[in-house]
């Protein structure tokens, strides 16, 4: 984008030097004026004349390091800085609204999964090497459950802090709160022990603070395996 003069270097002959020259901003497209003076020196390459204010200019520095891109879910274009798309898969969001949707409209199981998931199937796995386990499948009640267990009918469910808190509106603690209410019915339906673990309250993973729900699940298992010996 370059800086346009609105009258031709013709024209610019009839003014007097401290006559004030026309210009169109090239990023608000505003006219703002410079002295004749200084757009002589500007046609010689001696002087800079880009845009009508600081705040403009700052606005183009900025923008010089982004690139427009096309949600891949909306399909809105939207701006990101080069180095952040760089960091991120070829997948790109224009909110955190839109990866949601996305990934869980075209997901077989379970793509966003907190540390403490992975860190709970690492250990149950190595705890009960001989008992077949699912973790965030959808299949068995066509909606995801994080821990599902076929030969005991048994199934956990670990809700953080959006299952019980308005964080980002109303809607969305009801929309989710309806879901898990669903959820609820479909294990019902199929005689599933559905069992919820709220974890609200662990905001940043940490071992220490997941062994106490690890030992809560273990000891759900180990109950059920007696029962069923």
């Amino acid at each position: 984008m370059k800086t346009k003069m609105l009258i031709t270097v013709n024209e610019l002959k009839d003014f007097k030097s401290r006559d004030s020259i026309p210009f169109e901003c090239p990023i608000c497209t505003k006219t703002f004026h410079r002295s004749k003076n200084l757009v002589q020196r500007w046609l010689k390459g001696t002087h800079s004349i880009s845009y009508c204010s600081h705040k403009c200019k700052n606005k183009q520095q900025t923008e010089k390091g982004t690139k427009t891109v096309i949600c891949h879910n909306c399909n809105n274009s939207f701006i990101r800085c080069i180095s952040e798309l760089n960091k991120s898969s070829k997948f790109k969001f224009c909110s955190r609204k839109c990866s949601a949707i996305y990934w869980n409209s075209h997901k077989t199981h379970g793509y966003r999964r907190s540390k403490l998931e992975v860190w709970l199937e690492t250990n149950l796995t190595k705890s009960y090497p001989n008992l077949e386990i699912h973790f965030n499948k959808i299949s068995t009640i066509n909606s995801e459950l994080d821990i599902y267990i076929p030969s005991l009918k048994l199934a956990f469910e670990l809700n953080g802090i959006f299952h019980y808190e308005s964080i980002y509106s109303e809607e969305k603690l009801k929309r989710t709160q309806n879901n898990d209410g669903r959820k609820f019915q479909a294990c019902l339906e199929k005689q599933i022990e559905l069992c919820v673990i709220n974890v609200s309250k662990i905001k940043y993973f940490k071992e220490k603070t997941s062994i106490p729900i690890f030992e809560i699940i273990k000891t759900i298992i180990d109950n059920k395996l007696n029962g069923a010996s």
